[in-house]
């Protein structure tokens, strides 16, 4: 996939989740994600600060925080958090259509928000789909390198198998499920690995956990 196509898919998964955001209530913004302890609120946030650093930018953060990721990645998420919810999703609003990253690993890049957007969408019990070309990518490159989550260093030895979608990746125990399940629980969320099958799938859940 050409440069140009990457950020086709990008934009257009930013401008579903922005979709999705504009229908939520105030008190969900505030509600718990599946990203770590992070909040509605503060997964846009990490978000706007994804689309607005480029490779300097990143590189004096990482290094200003002393090459610690969780650090590094409070200090982005504290500059684009708005005063409020209403702030912080105006800022990712204006942020959407930016073709800004660190490094060229745009499948990764894609994956975040897609990724993300489930963060947000799954607890909330709402339905947020992403293109199938755009999901098939992010497996692809999941499985075949660790950048930011360690996707492919948690299924080595598994051999995967999306039941919805032309993926196959691995070899050993296999693992199916629909493509969604298989990229979110690669991105290491264990509340997609639960509906997984396969003679492989228990080990899978037993990693993530």
């Amino acid at each position: 996939m050409r440069e140009s196509e990457y950020w086709t898919h990008i934009h257009a998964e930013r401008a579903r989740l922005l979709s999705l955001l504009d229908g939520l209530a105030a008190d969900q913004w505030q509600a718990q994600s599946l990203c770590s302890d992070w909040s509605v609120e503060q997964v846009v946030a990490h978000l706007s600060a994804a689309v607005k650093t480029g490779r300097w930018a990143w590189i004096r953060s990482i290094v200003a925080a002393g090459f610690n990721p969780a650090k590094h990645n409070a200090r982005l998420l504290s500059r684009y958090r708005g005063r409020n919810s209403e702030e912080t999703l105006a800022i990712f609003r204006d942020s959407t259509t930016l073709t800004v990253a660190p490094t060229r690993d745009y499948p990764a890049f894609l994956g975040e928000v897609i990724v993300h957007g489930q963060d947000i969408a799954e607890p909330r019990g709402l339905s947020l789909v992403p293109d199938r070309a755009a999901l098939l990518e992010v497996a692809r490159y999941f499985a075949q390198k660790d950048f930011a989550v360690n996707s492919r260093t948690l299924v080595t030895g598994l051999s995967l198998e999306a039941e919805d979608a032309d993926f196959e990746s691995g070899s050993g125990p296999l693992v199916t499920g629909n493509l969604l399940e298989l990229v979110m629980t690669m991105a290491g969320r264990p509340t997609f690995a639960v509906s997984l099958r396969g003679e492989g799938a228990e080990e899978l859940r037993h990693r993530l956990s």
